[in-house]
């Protein structure tokens, strides 16, 4: 079987094509440009399509394709500056998705496996764990974008038997992580004291070493044709609790200070980092049932074995990074 992964050399991309090659499939990674690319495994063809978006030309790298992974997407840190989000969003997450399928049907691509966001159920949770059941209900050009996606998958199956399969992911941590998490641990790294301990919530995330194992399982799982997963770790946790995993696995003492959620909340407010402050101290909790049992999957880590490798890894690039 010859599988294709777009988006190869980012975080999760990387680790998805090194463990598909371990696994003994060959492998095709497709990238925006071969200059930031790395080849480190024979069994891994590096191919480069150029920026994603409606005009893609894909009809050299699907050839012999059997398995296309589609994890590039446009995400938050890339479009910063941009004056129209959403319509950047689009161009990429949707437009891009669009063509993508179209050509992958075109060329005898028999499954399709798109790595969605759980934020497209909702940026939080209060009553239940969010599951494949709710009404979307995305509140952000991002979410937007993917939730867009979904949808034309579906109608491009349904117009050519394109096998498809949608993941949706929460914050994904692991070796190479980047953004907020990152962050979150340099900053744990530095004792800097943070003001969490009077934040009472929960949240799934998924160590990247558990997703690349549902996508594995996706690939040629009969019972995930035309399916809507969400997956995580399976261990919920607070703010506060995870700060101290995270210290623990680095050898460290965890700081903590108490600080009322709504001086919390003005703080976010007048630095503009509202979101931030939303994701540290609201809840977003995902139920994983389906596929556990639908598919037989279990994640093959533990929450604190990730955070471990995670931890494992910051210390041993922490001047490079």
């Amino acid at each position: 079987m010859k599988i294709a992964v777009t988006g190869a050399n980012g975080f999760i991309g990387a680790a998805l094509t090194h463990e598909l090659c371990e696994k003994g499939y060959d492998v095709r990674g497709i990238v925006r440009s071969k200059e930031r690319s790395l080849n480190r495994n024979s069994r891994l063809e590096i191919f480069a399509v150029g920026e994603i978006n409606s005009d893609t030309n894909w009809n050299d790298a699907l050839k012999g394709i059997d398995v296309v992974i589609h994890l590039a997407s446009l995400v938050h840190e890339l479009i910063d500056v941009s004056i129209n989000p959403l319509a950047d969003y689009r161009r990429v997450n949707t437009d891009g998705t669009q063509r993508l399928a179209e050509m992958s049907a075109g060329a005898g691509v028999k499954r399709l496996i798109f790595i969605s966001t759980i934020k497209v159920n909702g940026e939080e949770t209060e009553k239940h764990q969010f599951t494949e059941r709710d009404t979307p209900n995305p509140h952000d050009d991002y979410s937007t974008s993917k939730w867009e996606a979904e949808q034309v998958l579906h109608n491009i199956s349904d117009a050519t038997g394109l096998e498809v399969v949608i993941l949706r992911s929460p914050l994904v941590y692991g070796p190479g992580v980047k953004a907020n998490f990152l962050r979150l641990l340099g900053m744990v790294n530095k004792n800097i004291p943070l003001p969490l301990s009077m934040v009472n919530n929960k949240r799934s995330m998924i160590y990247i070493g558990n997703l690349v194992d549902a996508i594995i399982k996706c690939v040629e799982h009969p019972d995930a044709v035309n399916k809507t997963f969400l997956v995580s770790d399976g261990q919920d946790v607070s703010t506060p609790d995870l700060i101290r995993m995270i210290a623990g696995a680095l050898g460290k003492k965890a700081r903590l200070f108490p600080c009322p959620a709504p001086l919390l909340e003005m703080i976010g407010k007048i630095t503009g980092k509202s979101s931030e402050v939303e994701r540290l101290t609201g809840s977003l909790q995902i139920d994983s049932t389906k596929i556990r049992r639908e598919l037989s999957w279990t994640p093959p880590f533990t929450m604190e074995q990730g955070l471990r490798m995670t931890a494992d890894w910051f210390i041993s690039n922490e001047k490079n990074i």
